[in-house]
């Protein structure tokens, strides 16, 4: 699926192709506009109306409509609001979400909603607000279904609907890749981290790509970085893995790899390290054995280290 903003100019004179496709889009959810009230007639909405409607919307600058195509057919239509008129609210909202009905029950709305949600993402929001009439227990159940809570009842602006308003906060997404360093004897070297809002931790070296580096870029900088070891190189890919967590205040959701390497037992070193370790939050580092790991009390992330190292033994010993 792709989006296509659809521009004021546009709307005003919809190319008769485009203007069928959206007639037909809005017509198969007479359903939802029976309960919205939007259209005089639900079982009878016109090319002419449509236009209209696109017209009006687009007539505010904070507004941008966004078509959803998937194998290169009209599936959806998203309009957004960047800025909401109340004083108190600075977050963008969404205004329309809508499927085609012949389209729907294949994962379209999640995918659009997604889509919608990462353009506020890269436009630096850190939330975003919607509202469902109360007459649409369906809609509520599928905005819920993806993180949105209720944060108020109130009647819309426009015509005075009762609605729910409900709110997701956004969370960064990131990108990450970390090296699981083993030495001859199978034990794996671990940084203490220091983390104002996580606490203390161990974790394997490593940290967030820059610009457009690769997972095994990312990984190998972020080494040399943290260690001063040059000599090593990202080996098989030891896991994948999606974490959700908040620095400063911010919430994040990481996409990380983590990589093997095999070398030497020793110390980091290089004259870099204290101020590299300082603005890291790095107190310690020791090598651990697996036995250290299953037993340990204090937090290693992540938390099935010792697992998955015994797995990748064993498929290495296997092969």
């Amino acid at each position: 699926m792709f989006l296509e903003p659809l521009t004021p100019t546009e709307a005003g004179a919809l190319p008769g192709e485009l203007l069928t496709e959206l007639t037909a889009l809005y017509a198969s959810n007479h359903t939802f506009h029976a309960l919205s009230g939007d259209f005089p007639d639900p079982e009878d909405i016109r090319p002419e109306q449509v236009a209209t409607a696109l017209a009006d919307e687009l007539a505010d600058p904070d507004v941008e409509v966004l078509l959803a195509r998937s194998a290169g057919r009209l599936v959806g239509i998203a309009i957004t609001l960047g800025a909401h008129p109340a004083p108190d609210d600075d977050d963008p909202w969404i205004g329309l979400l809508m499927i085609d009905a012949t389209q729907q029950q294949q994962g379209h709305g999640r995918q659009l909603a997604s889509l919608v949600e990462d353009r506020f993402r890269t436009a630096g929001r850190t939330a975003v607000r919607l509202a469902v009439l109360d007459n649409n227990p369906g809609g509520l159940a599928f905005w819920t279904a993806l993180g949105y809570d209720v944060i108020d009842h109130r009647r819309d602006r426009q015509l005075g609907r009762p609605c729910a308003v409900l709110r997701k906060q956004l969370r960064r997404v990131r990108h990450s890749a970390r090296l699981a360093v083993l030495d001859a004897a199978g034990s794996v070297f671990l940084f203490r981290y220091d983390d104002a809002e996580a606490g203390t931790f161990w974790a394997l070296p490593g940290g967030g790509l820059e610009g457009d580096e690769t997972p095994r870029e990312g990984a190998l900088r972020e080494l040399r970085e943290e260690t001063g070891w040059t000599d090593l190189e990202p080996g098989p890919l030891l896991s994948t893995r999606e974490v959700d967590f908040a620095t400063a205040g911010t919430p994040v959701h990481q996409h990380e790899r983590i990589y093997v390497s095999h070398g030497p037992h020793r110390e980091p070193t290089g004259a870099h390290l204290a101020a590299a370790h300082a603005r890291d939050g790095i107190l310690a580092w020791r090598w651990w054995t697996r036995e250290e790991l299953r037993t340990t009390t204090e937090t290693v992330w992540p938390a099935e280290l010792a697992r998955m190292l015994d797995e990748l033994e064993e498929s290495t010993d296997s092969g």
